[in-house]
């Protein structure tokens, strides 16, 4: 009996793009112990909630069958999930809180030097009017004590305390470096509005969004350490910048009726072998790829 080919028709570079993408979600999916039959309730939710939310008819009711017929999730299933609860995504309180503070510590001008570089702030106020930890803190929630933030942030390594007792910032981000919580939120957030950046360039919805990147192949694991290393650097200083920017629109946009709109901006870094994901070694050729357009990637 000859097999079957469910993708059979579909535009060759999508389905090689997707088993691209696919591996490393895959990969993460076997090592935490999430098998395909999971995976498969969790693509018919999506399926099912996309063509609610974003495929409706105009002046006609999404029926059941409709959307069976557009995702090709059975009927059943489409009602059943359906009528499920949907959970929303949320930040833990830890990582909404924390990301807020540093980000207005390194995008304040009270709280940075010259070079624009978070300055070490003490606990109480060696002047009037001088920015503190307590009132960095407080400045973002009046919710949570800033000794339990600053005793959290010191276990998680985080902060440091000088010689002189100031908080000091370890990192000019908030990374979680511990706690699988917080990296899973980022995992989810990040990467969703990275293909969805790459999903409205590929459906041509209105002006490419950006989505750029720099490749090369034939490096030694040195010159890929090195790369790292400068990625690191310069791409701190683009998301200082952006971030700074962003603290003062954010300010300047309060309270307006218009302030509906959420951006994000980030920065990624891969070393790997040339022919990672089983794909042939010349599928990119030595040199450099620096995309002249914001859908190339």
């Amino acid at each position: 009996m000859p097999s079957q080919e469910p993708i059979a028709g579909l535009p060759k570079p999508l389905i090689s793009a997707l088993r691209r993408l696919l591996r490393p979600l895959v990969r993460l999916l076997i090592a935490k112990g999430v098998g395909l039959a999971a995976l498969m309730e969790l693509l018919k939710e999506a399926y099912v909630d996309v063509a609610l939310n974003e495929f409706p008819v105009d002046g006609k009711k999404q029926t059941d069958s409709r959307v069976s017929l557009l995702t090709g999730v059975h009927r059943k299933d489409v009602k059943r999930l359906r009528e499920r609860p949907t959970e929303k995504m949320s930040a833990p309180r830890s990582i909404g809180l924390g990301a807020q503070i540093v980000s207005h510590w390194v995008g304040s001008k009270d709280t940075t030097d010259k070079k624009g570089q978070p300055l070490p702030l003490s606990r109480k106020a060696e002047s009037r009017g001088a920015p503190t930890f307590d009132s960095l803190v407080a400045k973002v929630s009046t919710d949570v004590r800033p000794r339990a933030l600053l005793d959290e942030w010191l276990r998680r390594e985080i902060v440091h305390l000088d010689d002189d007792g100031r908080v000091v910032l370890n990192e000019l981000a908030f990374v979680p470096e511990k706690g699988f919580e917080d990296k899973a939120f980022y995992f989810g957030r990040n990467i969703h509005d990275h293909l969805a950046a790459v999903a409205h360039n590929l459906l041509e919805e209105g002006h490419p969004k950006l989505e750029r990147g720099v490749h090369y192949t034939g490096l030694t694991e040195e010159s890929a350490a090195a790369l790292a290393e400068a990625a690191e650097r310069t791409g701190m200083k683009a998301l200082l910048e952006v971030n700074r920017l962003a603290l003062q629109l954010k300010e300047k946009d309060a309270g307006r009726a218009t302030s509906t709109r959420r951006v994000n901006f980030g920065l990624y870094f891969f070393d790997g072998a040339a022919n990672f994901n089983n794909l042939r070694p010349d599928s990119d050729a030595p040199g450099e790829h620096v995309s002249d357009k914001e859908s190339d990637s």
